[in-house]
């Protein structure tokens, strides 16, 4: 065997044929695992760079992991769905957006920019699994880099874990499609989707169509997903208050129990130039989504700074139902998903 010198050569080698695609003429074909559609000719890659034609069949990333940590999954974040699990939580390769802050660039952007990547570990599904049942994790999650374009690997992953009764999850862009969404609804239960705007200006700066993230907000909340949404408020960028608003009003349109996470950004990757987010800025977006109906609204990344907006209360009495410090639970009241004092359903994923 040649010896791989890129790494790309090696991910090519860590492929399968993929399942969420149609074959065209003259051995193109189209992909439809996130928003972008690729149209993609014989021996070249998809806008991810990790999705590629090779004599007319798409070759999807495989039996492998970027990166792999286990986290309680207020980390992810879901404050909705089992509060206090653990989630072990892996990521492949590759992106199909380019956001110029991104947290996980080194995985995201692995074949995009040369000073990014994360050396592949070769895991099987098997192992994975394992794993987390060793490790005492309830979650599994894809997350690191966009799960929509490794889904074939992640729902190789996902059947096996629900067999044992592991809980499932993808943390993500949001950039999908109907034929994706159809694809993982048998096998993902959470579902996390990053609204990081409202302005398609700002959109096509991180590579991204913004009315692709709203279609796949309703589709997810249509389809039965557990729907959480964060957005990372980045001074400038963001975070005016008119901006915040209309969020607010889009998720609301939704449904008034999708609980919106409004996050602190710190300078990284490539965007060094905007102040850190001050905590006056997470409060106030918080306020905003209260004001406009929303029932459940978070400010997170600034333990012990936001006030009540760590905490879970009661949408019907306001009693206190879950409190937090950052990604820790201090007490959880919630009982068969209710308020213990008025009897309110709580919307959520929660353990009997």
């Amino acid at each position: 065997m040649a010896e791989v010198t890129t790494l790309k050569e090696l991910l090519s080698q860590k492929t399968r044929v993929g399942e969420l695609y149609v074959e065209m003429p003259d051995k193109w074909v189209r992909c439809f695992a996130c928003g972008h559609r690729c149209k993609i000719p014989p021996g070249k890659d998809g806008i991810c760079r990790v999705r590629f034609n090779r004599d007319g069949k798409l070759q999807v990333p495989w039996g492998y992991v970027g990166a792999l940590q286990l986290d309680p999954i207020e980390k992810k974040p879901f404050f909705h769905a089992y509060p206090g699990a653990k989630a072990l939580s892996f990521g492949m390769l590759g992106c199909d957006y380019h956001c110029s802050y991104c947290q996980n660039w080194v995985t995201s952007q692995a074949l995009r920019d040369p000073v990014a990547g994360a050396p592949p570990d070769f895991m099987s599904p098997e192992a994975f699994v394992d794993l987390a049942l060793r490790r005492g994790a309830k979650v599994v999650t894809s997350t690191y880099n966009e799960p929509l374009i490794t889904s074939e690997w992640a729902v190789e992953i996902f059947r096996l874990a629900k067999k044992v009764g592991l809980v499932t999850s993808y943390v993500s862009n949001g950039n999908g499609t109907p034929e994706v969404l159809d694809y993982i609804q048998p096998w993902v239960d959470l579902y996390k989707v990053d609204l990081k705007g409202f302005r398609q200006k700002q959109y096509a700066q991180l590579g991204g169509v913004l009315q692709n993230v709203l279609d796949t907000i309703r589709m997810l909340y249509e389809r039965g997903f557990w729907v959480e949404i964060v957005t990372l408020l980045v001074p400038g960028f963001n975070d005016s208050e008119e901006e915040v608003r209309e969020m607010a009003e889009f998720l609301l349109s939704v449904s008034p129990d999708i609980p919106w996470h409004v996050t602190a950004f710190h300078k990284d990757y490539k965007m060094t130039d905007p102040d850190d987010t001050p905590s006056t800025t997470l409060i106030r977006a918080a306020e905003i989504g209260r004001e406009t109906g929303l029932r459940y609204v978070y400010a997170g990344n600034r333990p012990g700074e936001v006030g009540g907006f760590e905490n879970t209360h009661c949408s019907n009495c306001q009693t206190l139902l879950i409190e937090r410090w950052g990604f820790l639970v201090k007490r959880n009241t919630i009982r068969n998903g209710k308020c213990p004092r008025c009897g309110n359903a709580i919307p959520g994923r929660w353990d009997s």
